[in-house]
């Protein structure tokens, strides 16, 4: 139905891409090479995506593991085919991270006349583990530099939320980092503009499981205070940490407008109104909290914090 009716219409690999290449220049921004090391995704979706991008920039291999077997060898096709297609666009994305060569080589193996995925992802060194679990994994002990997410920590309840982290501090190196970027909104907002991006905060978890209570929608509701509080609870130090703000969600929230279930009572107008953010933690360290607020679309005052 997606493939036909939904987002899954266009094969458009960009939005990716543009994920991939911030999680490396996060990464950068913090002392750290990726060029040559070991990334660890958490849910892997329909096309493994920021995988291929770690690998353009130069990593050795990308493990990436989902619950349900969802990788699609359509949709991989379909994306090596826009790639192939609009190689200045791609290198624009890149800049300098880009390794020219493994586009090259791509795009060669994006023009051979059969695609097969287990071809792909052995020319991409990624490793596709599903069904699979991110909490029980059977790589050795500080095996990965990086382990990450993009959209999909949301997606998991919280004590599986917690065995992942622990089974993570395990095969993550000293040095390594965690790196996760996590969509606190209300997901049919997405499709649905009309609707507060914070819509189902109004509503009691009973409530929610009627609507969303299935493998295809289900949300943990976790707010970003709560992330955080996983993270430090998992032994971590956070080492950047940067949410965003919705706008409207602030107006209504600060203006008394919007009235939130009492699961979410007590938190701050800028908790409840958080729409998104990435989190970069480690097992161990001094490093302190550095975190900055934007407000989306720019409409509201930007808001600043830091903590040990």
């Amino acid at each position: 139905m997606q493939r036909h009716f939904g987002e899954l219409r266009q094969s458009d690999p960009l939005s990716r891409l543009h994920a991939g290449v911030h999680i490396w220049q996060n990464i950068q921004s913090l002392g750290h090479d990726p060029k040559g090391k070991v990334f660890f995704e958490v849910g892997t979706g329909r096309a493994p995506v920021a995988p291929l991008a770690f690998w353009l920039m130069g990593a050795r291999r990308i493990v990436t593991v989902d619950l349900n077997p969802y990788l699609k060898g359509e949709i991989v096709k379909e994306h090596l085919a826009y790639i192939s297609n609009n190689q200045d666009q791609v290198r624009g994305i890149f800049g300098d991270l880009l390794c020219p060569e493994r586009l090259d080589a791509l795009v060669r193996f994006s023009k051979r006349g059969r695609f097969e995925i287990e071809a792909f992802l052995a020319l991409c060194r990624i490793e596709y583990v599903a069904p699979g679990d991110a909490a029980r994994t059977d790589l050795q002990d500080g095996s990965v530099d990086f382990h990450m997410s993009y959209t999909t920590l949301e997606h998991i309840p919280e004590d599986v939320l917690r065995d992942i982290l622990k089974e993570g501090n395990r095969i993550v190196k000293r040095s390594g980092l965690f790196v996760h970027c996590i969509d606190y909104s209300d997901h049919f907002w997405h499709a649905d503009q009309s609707i507060p991006a914070i819509n189902f905060l109004q509503y009691s978890d009973r409530a929610w499981e009627h609507y969303a209570g299935n493998r295809y929608m289900y949300m943990n509701r976790l707010r970003h205070d709560d992330f955080l509080d996983l993270f430090r609870t998992a032994g971590h130090r956070l080492l950047k940490v940067v949410p965003e703000i919705d706008p409207r969600a602030h107006e209504m929230i600060a203006g008394r407008s919007f009235r939130v279930d009492d699961r979410f009572a007590g938190k701050t107008d800028e908790i409840l109104s958080t729409i998104n953010s990435l989190i970069i933690s480690r097992k161990a360290g001094p490093a302190p909290t550095v975190a900055s607020y934007r407000l989306r679309d720019g409409h509201a005052e930007t808001i600043g914090f830091s903590r040990r």
